[in-house]
């Protein structure tokens, strides 16, 4: 019926009716057949009230009859009590037979025709002053008596004319009636049309803004564009995002979801079910609507309504529109976490390529330091590694001077922790939960913190960490890259490890611990390119022979050992001593003169003689070279050592011969 009258609607134009001036005949066929019925009765009171105001209005000149004219509700309803009586009139709230008895209404009711009652046939008391005349007012074309107007006259005084006029008020009256019965019709009408208008403009609304989300993948674009179509269809109200996600976002209006808050009970359980609440606070309304997509919900956006309250309309609406938000977000979410793993992958990839060119330990740590800091855009890095015969953590690399070399007990700070715990660390503000002590921390004055243990085949071998100023800047993507760099690290330092060791095996003799020969040669040849001078001490243990066919090898190898650890401890740091052959030991001593090499050689013949069991005695050649001399080469620096030495021999040996 309401698709069918629409179609008349918009068949017959809103000029139809929107015009209240135009008389029956001007209406649309389709209204002028509109007719009150029987069971439209109970629910025309107000109507009837509301005519006879426009009737009172409209019927100002005309010519009164003695007494007041009143509009009856067929059930008797003096719809008329609401106007003001004229003075001194009788003013009945019923007409009803039951409650005044026989009157003129009740019979013209019955009789459906024009009817004056005296007034000695009342019965009601107050009205044995009064005759009553009544004509009922018909229906256009039922017939059935839809109201009657009715009058009180002085006793005696009520003819035949005053029902003629009381007849002719009925007409307008009637009138009025049908006038405000179409109106009503029509503002139904409209006001279904507006309804539908507003419905078809949301989803017109909603088509729209769902296609500029689905064109949006950048979460704060999806945000933007939620709080603007919000801003834009309801402007008086107050709207929030809150959400649960690790992000951080320039609009003031999109904030974090924290549960502890005092006014955030509406948000929580509208986020913990995922269905709509809705509250009012004082004269307002509030509603939480879940942000939801199909792995969950991302958030709750919030709705404060000033004045008034949304209608159910709206907050379908409003549901569709956060669905929608949700599924967007979600979408922009998941493509900013692909792009952020194929970033992550790529930077993994180049890290580990970059780190597997160098196998020098310290080149590594020093480069994994620099690219951490650019990494997760931190201020302080920090690399260490543990040393599994100290039970300590050395600090190798750090943008921190004042920490490179340093040594902590493998329980100290949180170097502590993520040697016992093996999983890495992040740490929000080191001000307000400082869970241990930190020299890192406190040097740096930083608050924010991410630690990672680096790890081979489940051992810890090292540690790094990285710090930052400011409090809550690391994230728990953070956490996870540096989990996935720390194990690519641990490796890359593992395998610098073994490199060091392997090379340290390789030029080291392993009986004596000196440098090997070749080792020897390759260092000489190096300073002889940037220094200005050098000298090499050649030592011969002398009848060597002569032990080991007296004592055995064994008490030899212990002779050899002995002599290198005095040979050690009796050079500087920058001197190099090697095994040259057999029982033969070399030390390069850059930039020292003869006089002082011999003094070197000097010391380290007494001490043999004094500190070696079974005694032994050592020979000494020395040779030194120039940058002034013709030849220079490590070759001809060997030969003149060992002539000197060859002389030493044959001047009684236990002596220091200069070539």
């Amino acid at each position: 019926m309401v698709g069918k009258r629409k179609q008349q609607l918009n068949h017959d134009g809103q000029d139809g009716f929107e015009h209240p001036s135009r008389t029956r005949q001007q209406l649309p066929q389709w209204l002028q057949k509109q007719e009150l019925t029987e069971a439209d009765m109970p629910y025309t009171h107000e109507m009837m009230a509301e005519s006879y105001r426009i009737w009172l209005e409209e019927a100002e000149h005309f010519p009164w009859l003695g007494g007041q004219i009143v509009l009856l509700h067929p059930d008797g309803t003096n719809v008329s009590a609401g106007a003001e009586p004229e003075e001194g009139a009788l003013e009945l709230p019923s007409w009803s037979i039951e409650n005044i008895g026989p009157t003129a209404a009740s019979t013209a009711l019955e009789t459906c025709r024009p009817t004056m009652t005296r007034a000695e046939d009342h019965r009601l008391p107050a009205l044995k002053s009064y005759d009553s005349i009544a004509v009922p007012i018909f229906t256009r074309t039922t017939g059935f008596p839809c109201g009657i107007a009715a009058c009180l006259l002085p006793a005696g005084t009520a003819n035949a004319g005053d029902l003629k006029l009381l007849q002719a008020a009925a007409l307008h009256l009637r009138s009025c009636i049908y006038r405000d019965f179409e109106n009503l019709f029509v503002e139904g009408l409209l006001r279904e049309r507006k309804l539908s208008n507003k419905e078809e403009q949301r989803r017109s609304i909603l088509f729209d803004v769902m296609r500029r989300l689905n064109d949006h993948i950048d979460v704060e674009n999806v945000l933007s564009e939620v709080l603007f179509s919000l801003e834009e269809l309801y402007p008086v109200c107050k709207a929030d995002l809150f959400l649960s996600q690790d992000y951080s976002s320039p609009n003031e209006k999109v904030k974090p979801l924290a549960f502890h808050l005092h006014d955030m009970e509406l948000c929580k359980a509208a986020f913990l079910d995922g269905q709509l609440r809705e509250e009012m606070i004082g004269d307002h309304q509030r509603l939480a609507l879940p942000l939801s997509g199909k792995q969950g919900v991302y958030g709750v956006l919030r709705l404060d309504m000033p004045e008034g309250k949304f209608d159910e309309a709206d907050i379908d609406f409003l549901k569709m529109l956060a669905g929608t938000a949700g599924a967007a977000f979600e979408k922009a979410k998941l493509h900013e976490q692909a792009n952020v793993l194929v970033g992550e992958l790529r930077l993994i990839n180049e890290l580990t390529q970059r780190l597997n060119r160098s196998l020098h330990l310290t080149e590594t740590m020093q480069f994994a330091t620099a690219e951490l800091l650019q990494i997760f855009k931190s201020d302080f890095c920090c690399v260490l590694q543990y040393d599994a015969s100290t039970q300590n953590f050395k600090v190798m690399s750090a943008n921190v001077p004042e920490m490179i070399g340093e040594a902590y007990s493998k329980d100290y700070g949180f170097c502590g922790v993520t040697w016992s715990t093996k999983e890495p660390i992040i740490l929000s503000d080191y001000c307000s939960a400082t869970p241990v002590t930190s020299k890192l921390m406190e040097v740096t004055s930083s608050r924010s913190l991410l630690a990672a243990p680096l790890l081979l085949n489940g051992e810890v071998i090292g540690a790094v960490m990285i710090t930052k100023r400011e409090p809550n800047h690391f994230s728990y993507d953070n956490y996870k890259l540096l989990q996935v760099l720390s194990a690519h690290l641990g490796l890359a330092i593992s395998n610098a490890t073994l490199h060091a060791e392997m090379r340290r095996m390789v030029i080291t003799d392993k009986l004596t611990g000196l440098y090997a020969r070749h080792y020897l040669n390759e260092r000489i040849g190096r300073n002889q390119l940037r220094d200005s001078s050098g000298s090499l001490i050649v030592v011969d243990i002398d009848h060597f022979k002569k032990i080991n066919d007296t004592f055995g090898h064994q008490v030899g190898d212990d002779i050899l050992i002995q002599v290198s650890g005095i040979i050690r401890t009796s050079i500087r740091d920058s001197d190099i001593a090697a095994r040259w052959g057999g029982e033969e030991l070399a030390i390069y001593l850059p930039l020292l003169s003869l006089e002082q090499t011999r003094r070197v050689a000097e010391r380290i013949r007494q001490r043999v003689e004094s500190e070696t069991g079974p005694q032994v005695t050592v020979s000494c050649g020395i040779s030194e070279w120039h940058v002034a001399d013709d030849k220079i080469s490590v070759e001809t620096l060997f030969y003149k050592a060992d002539m000197a030495l060859y002389e030493a021999k044959h001047h009684g040996r236990n002596c220091i011969v200069i070539g």
